[in-house]
């Protein structure tokens, strides 16, 4: 493995093609999988512009009402606020969903183009709003389109990235989520004290240089190979495997990962379909069910919204504020610098440490930090040891979220599911991220404002208890994945219990002489017959 590449080491134990499935890693395989990453950046970017944006004079003036308690002589109400805001949790909840069909049905890399075009629809409504009644519907749409970008370049990243470091190459997708909230920030910070429409236009409009980097980026990638032999459409598997893994489309690597992939899926066929219904079958008891896999996959994008981080990032400068502490914006600054330095960690460890390792002393890590803060701003709440004390737990806090569950969680959902219900099973774990997001951003202001609840400090006691259940879960229920290939992966959850996965080492490969024989005619087709190729040139 090129010392470049954070890889994971072999699991195979057995003879024969167990270990060599896949070809090396190339550079340029590496950098092509990358790329889908850059997707991220949509999700943070337009979660993070809106805070900045509704803060404006010039926002306020064009979409507020009368209001002399407000410096600027003109607020919104807060209804209006609310919607604005959450709008687009609810567009991605739903883009999501119609993305998991979508993707089956259009392909995977289709589905992620087609969601740049919805983002870039609803993008355009945004910038050329002067009411709320318009700039709520382009909310949405781009909600649809981030949904559908969020929920399939994660299917589409875990699809096409080698064994050896796909945990590496799904966890940039967490790094620029990061990035795109610190682009996020400057950009506001940059253009607030514009005094015409341009400060809040500009925010709004800089999305759609995402979108436009992304799908034209995708249109010079593949598709994936594995939506290819789901297709029955093996000569295209062959020749975007070959894009991918830097081979000849002849060459013995090639074939003998698409004969294991025609395999695993004729296989899987036998026990399963692909609708929605099917998402539930199998029953909680059997770890290798497509029930407990959908439970899994949802639980772990619920559990790393219940750590709490976005608490920090949605509220973190009023929080700060009101527990006493001077210059909450330059500490809020400070932890979202954190977030981004700290998550190209993972790309490392994710592969080294392993994913069930990471999401169970990552959790710990919070937990210890998340204790120390509300102890901390109780007991001597206000005071400047306290507040230093509080500051630099918040930032250790960070860094444990940012370096293990921020990554982890999108890489679990990526590779528990099997082909037949891949997309659906992705789909319905990133529905629930942004379901839990919007429920947490809606209730924890209640939790810790005066009037309300008035936790204060205390609200870290809540996410100390739900980061000590996070433990547990990743102990009890999450499986170690490193090092294997999503067909290896449903052969372990067939055979070990998650909290026996980390030792568990395949010995066999699904590809039988059929599925050798058809990749064979196959790739002879694919490397002779350029009408097989389509359109899959880079």
């Amino acid at each position: 493995m090129p010392s470049w590449a954070p890889s994971a080491s072999n699991r195979a134990k057995g003879g024969g093609n167990v270990g060599r499935t896949e070809a090396p890693v190339t550079l340029r395989g590496y950098l092509l999988c990358v790329f889908a990453a850059f997707g991220g950046i949509l999700f943070g970017y337009d979660s993070g512009y809106i805070s900045g944006v509704l803060a404006m004079n010039e926002f306020k003036r064009e979409f507020g009402h009368p209001d002399p308690s407000d410096d600027s002589g003109y607020l919104y109400h807060t209804w209006e606020k609310s919607l604005i805001t959450s709008i687009l949790s609810a567009g991605t909840f739903f883009g999501a969903i119609f993305a998991g069909s979508i993707a089956d049905w259009i392909g995977r890399r289709s589905t992620i183009i087609a969601g740049c075009g919805i983002f870039s629809l609803g993008v355009a409504l945004q910038v050329a709003s002067t009411t709320v009644a318009l700039l709520v519907p382009g909310r949405l749409i781009a909600g649809i389109g981030v949904g559908f970008v969020s929920a399939i370049i994660i299917l589409y990243m875990s699809e096409v990235a080698p064994k050896a470091v796909r945990g590496a190459i799904v966890s940039g997708y967490q790094f620029f989520i990061t990035v795109g909230l610190l682009l996020a920030a400057v950009v506001d910070e940059t253009m607030k004290d514009h005094m015409d429409t341009t400060a809040y236009r500009v925010p709004m409009a800089i999305q759609w240089v995402w979108a436009l980097i992304l799908g034209t980026g995708l249109f010079l990638l593949p598709e994936s190979p594995r939506h290819y032999v789901k297709k029955n459409r093996h000569a295209d598997a062959a020749k975007a495997l070959s894009i991918l893994r830097g081979q000849p489309v002849d060459s013995q690597y090639i074939r003998d990962e698409l004969a294991e992939l025609i395999a695993n899926f004729r296989y899987e066929s036998e026990n399963m379909k692909s609708s929605w219904i099917d998402c539930f079958r199998g029953g909680w008891g059997n770890p290798a069910g497509n029930l407990r896999r959908v439970t899994l996959g949802m639980a772990m994008q619920m559990m790393q919204q219940w750590t709490g981080v976005n608490f920090i990032f949605y509220y973190g400068t009023t929080f700060f504020t009101q527990v006493g502490i001077k210059q909450a914006f330059l500490i809020s600054m400070i932890t979202t610098a954190v977030n981004v330095g700290s998550t190209p960690i993972s790309f490392w460890t994710i592969e080294k440490l392993g994913r069930r390792s990471l999401l169970i002393w990552g959790a710990v890590g919070m937990a210890i930090c998340e204790f120390i803060i509300a102890i901390t701003g109780t007991v001597s709440e206000g005071s400047k040891a306290a507040g230093y004390c509080m500051i630099v737990f918040t930032c250790l806090y960070i860094f444990f979220f940012a370096s293990t569950w921020g990554p982890a969680a999108w890489v679990v959902i990526g590779e528990i599911f099997p082909l037949p219900i891949r997309a659906k099973g992705v789909a319905l774990s990133t529905a629930s991220n942004w379901f839990w997001n919007f429920i947490i951003g809606l209730i924890t202001p209640y939790m810790v404002d005066k009037g309300y609840g008035d936790l204060r400090a205390r609200v870290f006691f809540v996410w100390g208890v739900t980061c000590t259940i996070c433990v547990a879960f990743a102990y009890f229920l999450v499986p170690e994945t490193k090092g294997l290939s999503l067909e290896q992966v449903d052969q372990m959850l067939e055979e070990v219990t998650p909290r026996k996965s980390a030792g568990w080492s395949p010995t066999a490969n699904f590809a039988n002489q059929a599925a050798l024989d058809d990749a064979d005619v196959m790739v002879a087709k694919a490397a002779h017959h350029p009408e097989a190729e389509r359109t899959e040139k880079v």
